[in-house]
């Protein structure tokens, strides 16, 4: 296990409240000891028209949903938003919101929001922070398009795609935190994990 995620955690059992592939995939990457619980299905759409608050908000009710189930554990909720414009895109609800999300960012500048939440059931505390990443999509062709929603990556993902996945080919570039566009910025659980301690 990593040996700063393990100091900070000390033997407390760690939760992901997510079903995410993704985020799974970051924290064994990571070496960190964690169960997965998959939290109640929250409401995504209509939270908040504000992108921090949307994912703070979020990912707060994805842990405590978890922290109603379980004693003496700490409890990882995520969330993350693709924003372009100012407008929120969430996950496509079909093949067809699919391609109208990545024909809007095709050629465009947008905005990776995650926000994460840790619940220390034990201490009754909550910590929230959030990781924000610049993305730049290369121009795309329709047929580039339908071919990737074809694969069906898309649609459970923020923003109809997944940059670790078929999706790379989409991006020009990022700046800021990769694995925040993946959907768990380490560095800021990091943050958390040492504040909640405090």
């Amino acid at each position: 296990m990593n040996m700063a995620f393990k100091k900070l955690l000390n033997g407390k059992r760690f939760i992901l409240a997510s079903s995410s592939p993704r985020r799974i995939d970051i924290l064994k990457k990571a070496g960190i000891d964690f169960e997965v619980i998959f939290p109640e299905n929250i409401e995504e759409r209509n939270i908040s028209s504000d992108p921090v608050s949307h994912v703070l908000e979020l990912s707060k009710k994805k842990a405590e949903s978890i922290a109603k189930r379980v004693i003496d554990s700490l409890i990882l909720g995520a969330d993350t938003i693709v924003v372009l414009n100012g407008e929120i895109l969430g996950k496509p609800r079909d093949s067809e919101e699919a391609f109208k999300m990545l024909k809007k960012l095709s050629g465009k500048e947008h905005l990776v929001y995650t926000g994460i939440s840790l619940v220390d059931k034990k201490e009754e505390k909550t910590l929230s922070g959030y990781q924000l990443t610049k993305v730049k999509f290369n121009q795309l062709k329709d047929k580039e398009i339908k071919d990737y929603i074809d694969t069906g990556e898309p649609l459970d993902k923020a923003g109809a795609y997944g940059i670790q996945g078929m999706g790379n080919f989409l991006v020009e570039k990022i700046e800021g935190d990769l694995d925040n566009v993946i959907g768990l910025p380490l560095r800021k659980l990091e943050e958390l994990l040492i504040k909640i301690r405090d």
